[in-house]
């Protein structure tokens, strides 16, 4: 489950009309005969709550669903939205108890860090004063031209419309036939992409979410659908057998990128806005590269054994680049300032992982201090918080060492960009069986990879790079030290 990051609330509160005349009636008229001056009463204690931080680089984020409708009673601590930052979804909870009294930025649609997304009463009776404060802000900012981007809904992009989400409520003729089929959170059908409430709400109402459509961003399964999908399920008797046409695997032919529109332009993702935003930033710094060939013999033979544990070849190379590290600290180094550098004191290792949009590098945290196993269980927990957007802002941010591993496609070599703030990424390619002279002067059968590293030359030097290479290859090649 998510981790949940807390509401930002302003003001204490926004006094009513009521209160601000008591105060001024208070105040006005001092001398002989006036009345006591009394601490004003406060009838009303309508708090904003603002667009929060979730990141250190987020300047905005997309409200994906609203976990509360307007009038519903909060606890504090309890989820009330969830917010799309540049790199995951998370559940945001409130600081006080009170009631959910206006939503001033609807679903799909994006607000400023800081800026008010809703307003929360503290009793249900200052619900109508918060909804008319909100009319009013809203209509003082359209009079200014300040309004935040409009709603998904009205403006989408070709990529973002999916075919459930051009109604802002869910289908008449909902079924599990037509809920089945492949959208653009499902990966053809395989996976399915839900807001953490709507899976919540799913267990609860002991819906299956494979055989929900979601209507949310990119086909997101949000609250409304999962509701929808119970209603149906309790007014009509569910059928024990599944229907023929539906399948859990990938039978089911997904229509050929029905969400593409050839010519069309496109507005950057969230995510992929701060990707670009990374990578031209890492232009700036002076950069080289070293490729290394490296003998996997050993190393495959090695996975063949231990990868019904569950250890993936990934892992297997995280670890041994953790190890070589260790001996090579200044590979593991950072330049921040381009004034000096930092030897960081962990090593964390980040693996690139592809997903829906974008682009993420979950962090394999202490990679040397913790045995391949436990390694792999806790890439298994990342990679399935990355692909379902809720990784934590430590859990993508903390990396000292980038790797990108293009193997698993056939690719046999190809650059990296260096990721700001790190000293060095190294790309894998494809481990691929090679003709090779041996020492005696044979010819022999081999399996090589390629790796390159870009690295910052502002820290690092050929020499530390070619060492670290060296280091790294006799792990490969012996690798029994992996497993200890």
């Amino acid at each position: 489950m998510a981790s949940l990051a807390s509401i930002h609330l302003g003001t204490p509160f926004l006094p009513s009309p009521a209160s601000l005349r008591g105060r001024s009636a208070a105040g006005g008229g001092g001398g002989r005969g006036a009345a006591p001056r009394r601490a004003p009463r406060i009838q009303a204690k309508i708090r904003e709550i603002f667009m929060p931080a979730l990141s250190s680089t987020m300047t905005e984020g997309k409200i994906v669903s609203w976990a509360k409708a307007e009038g519903d009673k909060l606890a504090k601590g309890e989820s009330v939205v969830v917010v799309e930052s540049d790199k995951a979804d998370m559940d945001v909870e409130t600081f006080y108890d009170g009631y959910l009294a206006a939503i001033m930025v609807e679903e799909g649609a994006v607000a400023a860090v800081g800026s008010a997304i809703a307003l929360l009463a503290e009793t249900e009776d200052e619900i109508p004063l918060a909804r008319s404060q909100a009319a009013s802000s809203s209509a003082t900012a359209a009079s200014d031209g300040s309004t935040a981007a409009p709603p998904a809904a009205e403006t989408p992009s070709p990529l973002e419309t999916a075919p459930e989400a051009l109604s802002s409520s869910p289908p008449p003729n909902f079924s599990p036939e037509a809920a089945s089929s492949a959208h653009p959170a499902s990966e053809g059908g395989r996976r399915t992409i839900a807001t953490p409430y709507a899976k919540k709400l799913a267990k609860d109402l002991k819906v299956e979410l494979g055989l929900v459509a979601g209507s949310g961003p990119m086909g997101r399964i949000v609250a409304k659908d999962v509701e929808a999908a119970a209603a149906v399920a309790a007014a009509a008797p569910v059928s024990t057998a599944p229907p023929k046409s539906v399948s859990t695997y990938s039978t089911v032919k997904a229509p050929a990128s029905p969400a593409i529109q050839l010519g069309t332009v496109v507005p950057f993702t969230t995510m992929q806005g701060a990707v670009s935003k990374n990578m031209v930033e890492s232009l700036s710094v002076p950069t080289f590269r070293v490729g290394y060939t490296i003998t996997t013999n050993a190393l495959d033979d090695l996975y063949k054994k231990i990868k019904s544990k569950g250890v993936t070849m990934s892992v297997l190379l995280a670890k041994a680049t953790a190890m070589a590290l260790m001996k090579h600290p200044v590979v593991n180094s950072s330049c921040r300032d381009g004034n000096s550098f930092t030897y960081n004191s962990s090593i964390n290792i980040a693996v690139a992982v592809a997903i829906d949009g974008g682009l993420i590098t979950p962090v394999l945290q202490d990679a040397d201090k913790v045995d391949i196993y436990s390694l792999s269980r806790k890439w298994k927990e990342l990679v399935d918080k990355a692909r379902a957007k809720q990784l934590q802002p430590h859990e993508y941010n903390t990396g000292t060492f980038t790797l990108s591993n293009l193997g698993m496609f056939g690719v046999d070599r190809f650059d990296a960009i260096l990721p700001p703030g790190t000293g060095a990424i190294m790309a894998v390619g494809a481990s691929q069986p090679t003709v090779v002279a041996t020492k005696d002067g044979r010819i022999g059968l081999k399996s090589q990879m390629q790796v390159n590293v870009t690295a910052d030359h502002q820290v690092i030097y050929g020499a530390d790079l070619a060492a670290f290479l060296q280091t790294l290859a006799k792990i490969i090649e012996d690798p029994k030290e992996l497993t200890l």
